[in-house]
């Protein structure tokens, strides 16, 4: 409890003590003194364990206080008219829920500190909280001891306020960081800035000729990144254990088609584009190709070196899949793989211009493809047409671009292939059907095959009737061979 000191206290006005910027008190502890006294004839020698047992013993330290004076700095910091009035606040004004910080402040003078400085809380009449730093020093000695006790008060609250904020907003920003569900990378591309600026020091204007004509330019770039952060998206999506594991093994991840797409980048910061978006291919430390979405950005108030650069990586390695299916599906048969008719129709058009030449023509017919639908169902149906195809790029080979043109016919255009070609083509597609049909159960595998050679530009279209009129040709010699004209 706060008390005053008596009317005929000798302590006079001083217009410094009144002007000063600081809170400053002017106390009387020689009460405290005789009290530490005391305690010392009861055998006190632990002051802290003392003080712990026996928490009451704090409150008669503080009671032992007698304030003389206070300045003008003070009144207004507590929102006291006089000091009679901060007075009648009592302990109103402390925090007495920091009992360990009391016994630090008991234990310096204890010890025989002639001065100490601790951080604590106090409260304004208004019940406003003050975040204030103490410094107590001792005077001399007027009447009895420690009868002068000077403490000046920083009022830290503003500055602890902004602290917390700023702690506040690290912690939010470090959790935006960590928890993203992207992959974010912080890295320092100072040396990448400082190599370019030495590339255009030399006078080099046309950039995209010098990193063609320099490849290891792009690569001692690559080198000179520095990764300062990553977050736990990372670790997941390159399947690292740890940020040292996975900066440790970086070449592992940039690597291969890494080296072009990095070369696009600096040809875009060659050019002032401090902002980047562009598709690439990284690789998981588990060897898996990761297709990417990533976004590179000079943070704010760092576009002079470059040292602080966010890179945020989005996985669309689903996306591209799913892309490279339909795009699959815009030119291939979903039932059999082979090319579609779409893609069919666009390699006539093309050959027929360019060539190369000659262009060999095939006309296939499936046989007996109605028939066992009708008897056996559509999935024998879908089997047969299956074995069609694996039949015919076994005997055509993987670079011939066979089609499915129809529901039962098949074609293909296989550019610088004779007469002479076709025919060989021709005895090695009987030999696979005949070993097809001893490997399969089921309704036997049979063509009618067409073929013709076109051999210049413009002419294509005669080929392909003359390939079409001898497969129906073989058709006809089918039937009349006794087979079901279902087929």
């Amino acid at each position: 409890m706060l008390s005053s000191a008596s009317s005929t206290d000798p302590a006079a006005p001083d217009p410094l003590f009144d002007l000063a910027p600081v809170s400053l008190w002017l106390e009387d502890f020689s009460g405290v003194y005789e009290l530490l006294q005391s305690w010392r004839s009861d055998g006190v020698t632990d002051i802290r364990r003392f003080l712990t047992d026996d928490p009451a013993a704090i409150g008669k330290y503080f009671s032992r206080i007698r304030v003389l004076k206070v300045n003008q700095r003070t009144l207004d910091l507590y929102g006291a008219k006089d000091l009679d009035a901060l007075l009648a606040a009592g302990d109103r004004i402390f925090d007495n829920s920091d009992q360990n910080a009391a016994i630090a402040e008991i234990s310096q003078l204890w010890n025989g500190a002639l001065s100490y400085r601790t951080e604590t809380i106090n409260y304004a009449l208004d019940g406003s909280r003050l975040d204030i730093r103490l410094n107590v020093n001792r005077l001399a000695d007027a009447a009895r001891p420690w009868d002068r006790m000077l403490m000046a008060i920083e009022d830290f609250t503003a500055e602890k306020r902004a602290r917390q904020a700023a702690a506040s907003n690290e912690a939010y920003a470090r959790g935006l960081f960590d928890l993203s569900p992207v992959s974010l990378w912080v890295e320092d591309f100072s040396e990448v800035k400082s190599l370019l600026d030495d590339v255009r020091e030399q006078g080099i204007t046309d950039f995209r000729t010098f990193v063609d004509v320099h490849p290891e330019f792009v690569q001692s770039c690559m080198e000179r990144i520095r990764v300062v952060d990553v977050n736990r998206q990372t670790l997941n999506l390159f399947g690292a254990s740890s940020k040292d594991e996975l900066l440790a093994r970086l070449p592992e991840i940039f690597r291969d088609e890494m080296g072009r797409s990095f070369a696009e980048q600096l040809l875009d910061c060659w050019h002032g584009n401090l902002f980047q978006s562009r598709e690439t291919l990284n690789y998981s430390l588990r060897g898996d190709a990761i297709n990417l979405h990533m976004q590179w950005a000079v943070l704010p108030g760092h576009e002079a070196d470059w040292d602080l650069v966010q890179v945020a990586l989005t996985d669309i390695t689903a996306r591209k899949k799913a892309e490279s299916y339909l795009e699959f599906l815009g030119k291939h048969d979903a039932l059999t793989k082979l090319r579609n008719r779409a893609f069919y129709d666009d390699e006539i058009a093309r050959l027929n211009r360019r060539g190369p030449f000659p262009v060999g023509v095939l006309a296939v017919d499936l046989n007996g493809l109605k028939r066992a639908n009708d008897e056996f169902g559509h999935a024998a149906g879908d089997a047969l047409l299956r074995r069609a195809g694996e039949a015919l790029k076994k005997a055509l080979g993987d670079t011939a671009q066979v089609a499915r043109v129809g529901g039962d016919e098949f074609a293909c255009l296989l550019p610088r292939h004779t007469a002479i070609e076709m025919a060989t083509l021709m005895e090695s597609l009987k030999l696979v059907v005949e070993l097809n049909n001893q490997f399969y159960q089921g309704p036997a595998l049979s063509f009618s095959i067409g073929t013709a050679v076109c051999e210049r530009a413009g002419e294509l279209d005669r080929a392909l009737r003359a390939a079409d009129d001898a497969m129906y040709a073989a058709k006809r010699v089918y039937y009349q061979g006794g087979a079901d004209r279902r087929g």
